[in-house]
Parts: structure tokens; sequence; C-alpha cells
């Protein structure tokens, strides 16, 4: 035993005391800095442990989530001795159900409450519907001229006279006996301006601007989207003149399948309720509609024919001229060179949209302050139409392998 503790030593037992505790001294500094990485280590496992546990955690919620029954939006028509009777949104049908005790006696006539699948009341719902519907109008203006629009003079011109001119000038279209068009659908790829098109109207009109996104019309309860679509055209209509912009028009307004999944359904219940505000038998009184989307080959035709949107407008991504004319707008307030070539940058950033420009014009001015400059060049135009093509080619890689 003796013999394996003496091979174990860093030290030969020959050596000077000295040497010895020199030879220690420095194993011990080996083993603290291994002590310190492994330290290291561990803090980093846990740190990763940690990030995997929370992910875990929502993935569990997400799955519990989807594993609830869904739940359908009723309204309360009548407490009586029997039990509740509530119509349920979407299809008007109306029921009687039981509730407990302590529920009857919280729940009122007009109640907003959500049934599961037995068709029993699971919880009082806030009535917060119309509360939504009145945050999406937008009381201050936003800071968008029609001036700061480039490249898009022939669309600016049927926007404004579509909704501006029935608004300020309403009497040439009484002389003339026609009706003003009602709606516009403003369609054509990512970043080409046209939700700065109907921030312009917004911005230029005295008209009540109310926006929202599709998106937001997509809700887990049976009924609740729809529901939200009649509240919107109302708050529009107590509020006339008003102009309501729908972006992203195609995640409630796609082609009608023959799906039966009740995420389908519901989406095309929301849909067919648009379509009703749209041109129903509701006088829809001075309220004008500008939708705007990138998907326009999966709209529904029911929702492109004349009399919903009598306006179908083109917003492509700029020629030489408009790309031209949008780096002048975005560097108006930039210090450029004097030498700056708006002509050789137009020629250059072909294939460019509107928001790629404004992303060049914004990297530009980065690219000075890096270097610790005040004065943006036409190589930082260059290196930033560079960046640009780069980073938007691998959004086009991730969405081929999404």
């Amino acid at each position: 035993m003796k013999d394996t503790d003496e091979a174990d030593l860093p030290y030969d037992e020959e050596m000077p005391r000295q040497e010895k505790i020199e030879v220690l001294q420095e194993r011990l500094e080996v083993l603290e800095a291994q002590n310190e990485e492994m330290r290291d280590r561990l803090l980093d496992a846990n740190a990763e442990n940690n990030k995997y546990q929370q992910k875990l955690e929502r993935l569990t919620h997400e799955n519990r989530k989807l594993k609830q029954s869904p739940l359908f939006v009723a309204t309360v028509q009548e407490i009586s001795d029997q039990g509740i009777i509530v119509k349920q949104h979407g299809n008007n049908q109306e029921m009687l159900t039981e509730v407990t005790e302590e529920m009857r006696e919280r729940i009122e006539p007009n109640d907003r409450v959500a049934l599961n699948n037995s068709r029993s009341i699971v919880k009082i719902l806030d009535d917060e519907t119309d509360v939504r519907a009145q945050v999406m109008q937008v009381d201050k203006s936003p800071d968008v001229r029609y001036e700061d629009i480039g490249g898009l003079e022939q669309q600016l011109k049927e926007v404004r006279e579509t909704v501006e001119m029935p608004l300020k000038r309403p009497e040439d279209f009484d002389t003339v006996g026609v009706e003003p068009p009602s709606g516009i659908l403003l369609h054509g790829p990512p970043g080409t301006g046209k939700t700065m098109l109907a921030k312009a109207v917004a911005n230029h009109t005295d008209a009540t601007f109310i926006k929202m996104a599709g998106s937001e019309l997509v809700h887990k309860f049976i009924g609740e989207g729809a529901k939200l679509v009649r509240d919107l055209f109302e708050v529009a209509r107590e509020n006339e003149p008003a102009v309501l912009f729908i972006d992203e028009i195609d995640a409630i307004a796609t082609k009608r399948t023959e799906s039966k999944t009740s995420g389908d359904a519901e989406v095309q219940r929301t849909m067919m309720q648009l379509l009703s505000e749209m041109d129903g038998f509701e006088e829809r009184g001075e309220v004008r509609i500008i939708a705007a989307t990138n998907r326009f080959d999966m709209l529904d035709r029911a929702i492109l024919r004349p009399g919903r949107f009598d306006r179908l407008i083109e917003v492509p991504k700029p020629d030489k001229e408009g790309r031209k004319r949008i780096f002048e707008i975005h560097t108006r307030d930039m210090n450029v060179a004097d030498e700056l070539d708006f002509d050789q940058l137009a020629t250059d950033t072909s294939g460019a949209s509107g928001a790629d420009i404004r992303a060049i014009c914004t990297e530009a001015g980065m690219f000075t302050i890096r270097d610790d400059r005040t004065v943006v060049t036409m190589e930082d135009f260059k290196s930033a139409w560079d960046k640009v093509q780069a980073e938007n080619e691998d959004e086009d890689i991730s969405k081929t392998f999404a």
C-alpha cells in the first residue's frame, strides 16, 4: 500500500523539501484550474438545462391547450326555472342548458358565455369584444404624407379618387348620379407600400380611421371572429365618415374548401360575416374599406366582385424612376455626399421594393456610423444593398426549408 501511495505522488521522495513544496503548489494550481473549468462547464450545463426545461414547460402547456375541447361562444337569452336559454354565435341555434346554483346567481341575460361540446356553460366571458373594436380606432393620424410615397403615382390617384374624394366632395357624385366606389383591395409583393397608402389616406382625411389585421379576426372561440367583424362595422357606422383598413385580409378571405375541420369552418364563418357587412341588407353608410394582401391568388372570388371591392389596385415593385424617387424621399434628412448618384443607385438596385430601399438607406447610415464618419457615401449604399440582398436570400432559403 505504501508503494502505491508513493507512486501517486507528483514528486520523487529523494527531492529536497522545498522542491517538493513547489511541485505540490504547481499540482494544486493545475487542480484548481481544472476545478474552475469544471465549475464553468457545470454552470453552462445548468443554463442549458434550464433553457430546455422552459421549452419543455412551454410545449407541455401548448400540448395541453391543443388537447382541450373547443369552446363555443353563446349569449344568454333567458333565465328560467328549467335552466338557461342560450343562443350560440355562428349558427344562432337556441338551446336549454343547466348550470350550477353558484353560476346561476352570477349569470344575467345578454351575458356572453363559453359552452363545451356538451353545450354546458363552462364560464362567463367578459364583454371585451366591443373594447377590442374600439381600441382598433386610430386616434392620432399616422405620420405619412402623400409626398412620402414614391413610384406609386397612379395607385395613389386611384386611392384618393375612391376614398378621399367621396368624403371631401360628395356633391360631385350626387350631381353625376353615381355611387362612389365603396372598397379598395391593394395587392402586390411584400414591401411595396400598400400599408403606407392606407396610412397616407388616414392622414389626409378627417374620417375616423380603424385599422386591423386579418389574423386578429381568427379566434379560439367559435363565433368570436364573426362577432368582432360586426362590432368593427358598428364602430365604423357610429363614427362615420370612417375608413376601415384590413391588412392581411387573406387570413380570413381564402378560397372556400370542403374541409370539415373546426378551424377552417370558423375562418369561413368570419369571412361570410365580412361579406354580409360589406354588401348586406343593412346600409353601410359613409364607411370606406381598404384591404391589403400579398396573396391575391388565395382570395375567394366572392370577396372580389364589384360592390364589395370596386377597385382592385395592383401595387408592384417600383421601376427605375420609382426607385430613384424613393431613394430621394428616404435620404431627405440624411447627410449624404454631394457626389451621390441617385440614377446609379436606382439602376444598381433593380428588383428592390420600397421596403428594401428604406432598409438600404438605414444600413448605409449604419456603415457610416461604424466607421466613425458623418457623411454617407456611394460605397456605403452599395455595401448596404449587398447586405439587404444577402438577408433576402437567407429568408427565401429558410422559407423553402420551413
